[in-house]
């Protein structure tokens, strides 16, 4: 009876993390696949790896500062 109570006061919020990771993975597979289908570079490899790494840091900024509510999720 106890757990019926829990799960009935659990809120269930949305968790930003997700679909962060998943646009930045999309758009970085489809920015991979422009440039693997074209003739020229789409962006140099100077500017490409600057923009991955910066992209996980955001998408791992996203993650911790939600990390609370993918823990009351659970």
């Amino acid at each position: 009876m106890a757990e019926r109570d829990v799960a009935k006061k659990k809120r269930f919020r949305f968790d930003p993390a997700g679909p962060v990771t998943g646009l930045f993975f999309l758009l970085l597979a489809a920015l991979f696949l422009v440039d693997g289908l074209s003739d020229e570079d789409v962006l140099p490899a100077t500017t490409l790896i600057p923009v991955v790494l910066i992209g996980l840091g955001l998408v791992g900024t996203v993650r911790v500062l939600t990390r609370s509510r993918r823990r009351d999720l659970r």
